[in-house]
């Protein structure tokens, strides 16, 4: 265990060192975050930022691919900001459940010709684009329509995009990405999503 003194001298090298970063990180702009991997928590981190957006008084939109058939909690308490959030549920359902390409295929993409509006609004200080990894996993909206946008957003808008398997271009082209790693998860021991975990 470390002594007082080892521990102040950690903490003082720790300061200097966060100073310094803080100091040298000047520059402002909209951010690329991407939160992908197999572990669960990706679309509530991400809502956990729009909810820091609406703290602090910006709108913003949230678009949900693949699983908008789904009715949420979190999207009713968001809607009880009114103007502030645009949430949309555009998709049918998990692809394992529509087991249909081609459909998948159309809700995809009118979901993404609404998300290219958000993302020509400045007025939308983040646009999250809920499951839309898998949505650029399956082929249902290719990347390479998808990184020119994302670069012609507003210079100060935010976009959060969730989902697992991230394509690795994305992942090159964002500012922040974490991947969740699942441990451990309640359904592989037979116990079911419950209202206020997982909906």
């Amino acid at each position: 265990m470390m002594d007082q003194v080892d521990h102040t001298s950690k903490m003082e090298r720790l300061k200097a060192s966060v100073d310094r970063r803080i100091k040298e990180a000047q520059r402002e702009k909209g951010l690329l975050i991407v939160y992908t991997g197999a572990g669960k928590g990706k679309t509530t981190a991400a809502l956990g930022m729009v909810l820091r957006c609406i703290g602090h008084g910006w709108k913003v939109a949230v678009v949900q691919f693949i699983k908008g058939a789904i009715d949420t909690a979190e999207e009713r308490a968001l809607q009880s900001f009114g103007d502030r959030v645009t949430f949309l549920r555009m998709g049918e359902g998990y692809t394992w459940e529509t087991q249909d390409r081609a459909r998948d295929t159309q809700f995809a993409q009118e979901a993404w010709k609404t998300a290219c509006e958000f993302l020509r609004d400045a007025s939308y200080a983040m646009v999250l684009l809920d499951e839309f990894n898998i949505a650029l996993h399956y082929g249902y909206v290719r990347l390479e329509e998808v990184l020119p946008v994302l670069r012609d957003r507003p210079p100060m808008q935010h976009v959060v995009i969730t989902g697992r398997g991230g394509p690795a271009a994305l992942l090159e082209e964002a500012d922040l990405v974490t991947e969740m790693k699942q441990v451990k998860h309640p359904f592989r021991n037979g116990i079911k999503a419950q209202p206020g975990v997982e909906f």
